[in-house]
């Protein structure tokens, strides 16, 4: 996340005059009180029986078409050439395949050469860019070192190393030059992942973009930056080195933010016995 700092749908929803209504059946009436009456039950024909069968077996069969995973999580490496367009969401299913086999400073490593490994590598790097870590330089240098690929990383940790160091934007987000928080306060950076779509994927390449919501701020009873809730896309451009996925560049813009809703905000120590209380996630599809 960026150290600048920018939540369901309007309204509650109602249920409809309908409910709570009850129908009255007058005596006599044997069928639905807007219908004509119930018919007579009559047998069924062999035949008949024969039909209602077989649509039911074509009914499953369909279903079973239809909930075949087709989201590439069947993928051998050999697939891995070919050249994927970005196309519509695809959910996350089971494959049998373990997503990770390892952490590295905290952030999962060794994710698959696929598309949902590429996915899954992208989420869990987003998470680790966006997180309080960067704000430490000992925790920067090794999330720089984990995510970012050897031919960039070098330079990118001098970039970060500049930006994260500035006292004027560190003093905006309410940050003590060093990147901590003023005594009595926590401080809240977290991302939270929505989904992740792969814009194209060639062999040894891969770019993803993920749609995360990020929590940013100080929380805290004199806090003038109360934590605040934005939302951004970053799409990285992958790179497979060393039998895991590193990055090789990335942006970021903002949204697409839903529409705020109006729900009352939690107070200071509330906001911070839940970011305490509530760990994050090894994201992997």
């Amino acid at each position: 996340m960026s150290l600048s700092d920018d939540g369901g749908y309007g309204g509650d929803g109602h249920r409809g005059s309908e409910a709570g209504q009850t129908r009255t059946r007058l005596p006599g009436s044997e069928g639905d009180l807007y219908g004509s009456g119930r018919r007579p039950r009559t047998g069924m024909s062999s035949r008949n029986l024969v039909t209602i069968v077989g649509v039911i077996v074509l009914l499953l069969a369909a279903i079973a078409f239809a909930n075949r995973d087709g989201s590439g999580n069947n993928e051998s490496p050999g697939d891995s050439a070919k050249d994927t367009a970005a196309g519509p969401a695809r959910p996350t299913s089971p494959t049998g395949t373990k997503p990770v086999s390892g952490k590295a400073s905290g952030i999962a490593t060794g994710f698959a050469k696929t598309e949902q490994g590429a996915q899954s590598a992208a989420a869990n790097y987003v998470v680790a860019l966006s997180s309080d870590g960067m704000y430490n330089a000992d925790r920067r240098h090794a999330i720089i070192q984990t995510v970012y690929a050897p031919s960039v990383a070098e330079s990118r940790k001098n970039s970060l190393d500049k930006a994260y160091s500035d006292a004027t934007a560190l003093g905006r987000a309410g940050l003590k030059p060093d990147g901590t928080a003023p005594k009595g306060m926590t401080f809240i950076s977290r991302a939270n992942p929505v989904g992740t779509r792969v814009d194209s994927f060639k062999g040894d390449t891969a770019k993803v973009s993920v749609w995360y919501s990020a929590l940013f701020g100080l929380a805290g009873a004199q806090s003038q930056n109360p934590v605040a809730e934005s939302w951004y896309t970053n799409t990285f451009d992958l790179t497979w080195v060393k039998g895991d996925w590193k990055v090789t560049s990335s942006a970021q813009k903002d949204g697409p933010a839903p529409v705020g809703r109006d729900q009352a905000a939690a107070t200071a120590d509330d906001m911070t016995k839940a970011v305490q209380g509530y760990g994050g996630f090894t994201y992997a599809r």
